[in-house]
């Protein structure tokens, strides 16, 4: 049978989305488009905020209008916190964020019997890490390690601590199996994923710190890049860096979660820092990693954000001078203290600021981009775009380069200039 899958949401979807192929291939099945004609359809669902919510109802919708005598199968944080609502969907077996390889078999049962199933537990009763299969589709070039999963910081916009349960992490053992059997596959980037992979380690005997995980990996595979996913930042202290900085093989990019530059907005959001640890820790990053990118999020518009707490924001964040940043309008999450906070703010003003932290964000990316300019990069090359092949350097700076037969390769290019989203340079053969 084929099955084609539509993955919403952040890398630890990605990873179980491929994961889940490689339960369906390993048993024969194929896996198709999703825009293609199959026999069945996975939506694995992100449930971050309102807006998602309204996203995955939309594709499920979509899909089974236009599919209807497939079998429609959902799964992800959406159905983990609202099974209810999927009632009216037509949807055919429902999953929830964990159990995956239950839910894989309950897909291929109702493909053969018809007869719909729910494959559910109580996230926050979870205590064990799901062991998945590494890899993905060949023809990837980078592939997601999931080495954590669940998070305990209840901050006040989230919902994500009760759809995903408790902090789990993957033993050293298994990370480095599975980092081994990735460099085997022929992919040259393993990315370290997790709900919070800060809190790794949390849940072992001993509570190990992340540095000796990636320790284990940075050294088991020395051919491979290793770059990190979301780090709280926290985590990042001298030790750390020193620790790190032993590893050629180790991304030089960062990527910070922020949300807030002003104090009194952090504390409503119920953050763990404030913004003088969080810029020690972008101090320590570029002292011990000279050229490394540093990126981060940022939500604008929070309940009761007024104008000065804004402008003192958008002051941290040029302080920073961030390499990229994601920035993203408050959206209402039912089920979170923020949802019941005094002080919503209205689409205006969300739109409004969402455009003045971009544009900022926009100059500092520019300015990162072209301090690179004259300078030679090893570029991990991943697709076609147009005239040009297209890949990404250490620091995850898109790189234009003409040639032939890149995909997948790793290629000295000396970058000439700025170029659309990115940078473009010449091939040094």
């Amino acid at each position: 049978m084929k099955f084609g899958f539509y993955t919403l949401g952040c890398k630890v979807n990605q990873y179980e989305t491929q994961a889940m192929e490689q339960l369906l291939v390993q048993q024969g099945h194929t896996i198709g488009d999703f825009s293609e004609k199959c026999d069945g359809y996975i939506i694995n669902t992100c449930s971050v905020t309102a807006v998602a919510d309204k996203k995955n109802r939309a594709v499920i919708r979509r899909c089974r209008r236009e599919n209807p005598k497939a079998v429609i199968a959902v799964c992800g944080c959406y159905p983990q916190h609202a099974a209810e609502k999927l009632s009216d969907l037509g949807i055919d077996v429902i999953g929830g964020s964990a159990k995956r390889a239950e839910f894989i078999e309950q897909v291929l049962a109702c493909a053969e019997n018809k007869q719909k199933a729910t494959c559910l537990d109580e996230a926050l009763k979870r205590r064990q890490f799901e062991v998945l299969p590494a890899g993905g589709l060949e023809g990837r070039t980078r592939a997601m390690l999931k080495v954590q999963d669940g998070c305990v910081n209840f901050c006040s916009y989230c919902i994500i601590p009760y759809t995903r349960g408790p902090i789990r992490s993957a033993p050293i053992e298994l990370a480095v199996e599975q980092a081994k059997e990735l460099k085997n596959q022929g992919y040259k980037e393993i990315i370290v994923t997790g709900i919070e992979i800060a809190s790794w380690g949390a849940d072992l005997p001993g509570k190990p710190p992340l540095t000796e995980l990636l320790t284990a990996v940075c050294t088991a595979v020395p051919d491979l890049r290793v770059r990190l996913g979301s780090l709280e930042p926290r985590i990042v202290t001298r030790e750390f860096c020193e620790k790190l900085q032993e590893f050629p093989n180790l991304c030089p990019q960062f990527h910070l979660s922020m949300q807030s530059g002003c104090d009194t907005v952090l504390s409503r959001m119920k953050r763990k820092y404030d913004t003088a640890r969080y810029y020690e820790s972008v101090e320590l990053l570029n002292k011990h990693f000279p050229g490394c990118a540093v990126t981060t999020d940022m939500i604008v518009a929070f309940p009761g954000e007024t104008e000065e707490e804004f402008a003192q924001s958008l002051e941290f964040i040029q302080k920073c001078r961030f390499a990229d940043m994601h920035i993203f309008p408050y959206s209402r999450r039912p089920g979170t203290p923020a949802d019941k906070m005094p002080g919503q703010l209205g689409n205006g003003v969300k739109e409004q600021r969402s455009k003045k932290a971009f544009a900022i964000a926009a100059e500092m990316s520019k300015d990162y981009r072209e301090n690179m300019a004259g300078s030679r990069q090893e570029v991990l090359f991943e697709e076609e775009s147009g005239e040009y092949y297209t890949g990404h350097t250490p620091n995850y700076v898109k790189v234009y380069a003409k040639g032939e037969n890149l995909h997948n390769t790793v290629c000295t290019v000396e970058i000439t200039g700025l170029y659309k989203d990115g940078l473009i340079g010449e091939l040094l053969l």
